[in-house]
């Protein structure tokens, strides 16, 4: 029986377990034990931090592990990639272009890839700032962790030290604020051919914390743009040196049609896209694609579909979803919903929400706000 290694143990992981095991693979997860819904569900569990490499590595080579993987976690990407560096598996190379968000935007810079104007928050940030407005974030954090864009100096200051403690190395950066849509681009990758999935719509709060609220595949972008997206996409994974396993982009599409990379997740998405919106949308099965890639088998992806599929979280801002949740059994495009908090919170970042609903259909579920209802 093949063994497979899961770094993270959080709900984001649980899918994974649950097609390893459909697989037949004997899976070993690693996390801290408090609030590690996976526990109950891998055939192994040690609670190690994931970022304790070392120590995890020599479990990884007493069991003799077939592969190593994680999904929806930049935080497990560093691991993954040590791990798979030191035991000879299949991963990306051990670097710090994949976690470190200044180091990625000078990546991007060095291959002439469209991206925000950027600079780093060190001690003299604010005589080197970009115009306003501008973006704020942690250089190492997602599901908009710390994020806020700011319009003017004098809060520039609070921006950057709560961006600061969002970080695990304390550190924030500064980048050029752009308007428009945001998609994200789901792809698979093997021996550095990238293979596009799906392009994600994502629906996002006002400034300024843009906390995602909805996400639909595939793109209602014109053909013109999926092409710019795609092609930007891959020349910018090829930049980071991603040469397998899944990888999550987001990019920003200007009023004028212009494309930018945000940043780039070397996992698959979260918040459902790779774990349930791709194989939904195109009926391919991501997630099992990604196991076979860390145990070093491949197979170009074929899409068996092609629908729509979305999600919506429920929050403050979003709570005219709630009576669609409550009565879910209305609506036959619901694949399946669920309240996590009966408090509907004002959303800062991802952490906030209090349930969701993801849908399939033949067409974009929308919902009217007006009078809750699609």
């Amino acid at each position: 029986m093949k063994k497979l290694a899961i770094i993270g143990a959080s709900y984001l992981q649980l899918p994974l377990i649950e097609k390893a095991k459909i697989m037949g693979i004997e899976t070993h997860c690693f996390a801290w034990e408090d609030g590690a819904i996976c526990k109950d569900f891998a055939d192994f569990f040690y609670p190690i931090s994931v970022v304790d490499k070392d120590a995890i590595l020599s479990i990884c080579q007493k069991i003799k592990i077939d592969g190593i993987t994680s999904i929806a976690s930049d935080v497990a990407v560093p691991t993954m990639c040590y791990i798979a560096e030191k035991m000879g598996l299949i991963g990306n190379p051990d670097n710090l272009y994949l976690i470190d968000k200044f180091q990625m935007r000078q990546r991007f810079n060095e291959y002439n890839i469209s991206s925000p104007q950027y600079t780093l928050a060190q001690n003299d940030y604010f005589d080197v700032i970009l115009k306003y407005p501008v973006i704020v974030k942690p250089t190492d954090r997602s599901g908009s962790l710390g994020v806020k864009k700011v319009e003017r100096k004098e809060d520039l200051f609070n921006a950057v030290e709560r961006a600061r403690k969002e970080s695990f190395t304390n550190q924030a950066i500064i980048e050029e604020f752009i308007g428009g849509s945001e998609v994200s681009v789901e792809t698979i990758s093997w021996k550095g051919e990238h293979y596009i999935l799906a392009v994600t719509d994502k629906i996002t709060t006002e400034d300024p914390y843009f906390v995602e609220l909805e996400h639909h595949q595939p793109s209602q972008h014109s053909k013109h743009i999926l092409e710019n997206i795609i092609t930007e996409t891959k020349k910018a994974l090829t930049s980071l040196n991603i040469i397998y396993g899944a990888s999550h982009s987001e990019l920003k599409i200007t009023d004028d049609g212009s494309v930018f990379i945000i940043e780039i997740g070397a996992r698959m998405g979260g918040d459902f896209i790779g774990s349930h919106l791709v194989e939904l949308s195109t009926g391919y099965d991501f997630v099992k694609g990604v196991i076979d890639v860390a145990l070093g088998y491949f197979e170009k992806p074929k899409f068996k579909t092609s629908e729509f599929s979305g999600v919506y979280f429920l929050c403050q801002e979003s709570k005219y979803i709630l009576p669609i949740i409550q009565d879910k059994g209305k609506y036959p495009e619901i694949i399946t919903a669920e309240i996590t908090n009966n408090e509907l919170l004002d959303i800062k970042c991802s952490a906030n929400r209090s349930g969701y609903f993801i849908y399939q259909s033949n067409k974009k579920m929308i919902v009217n706000k007006e009078i809750n209802n699609i």
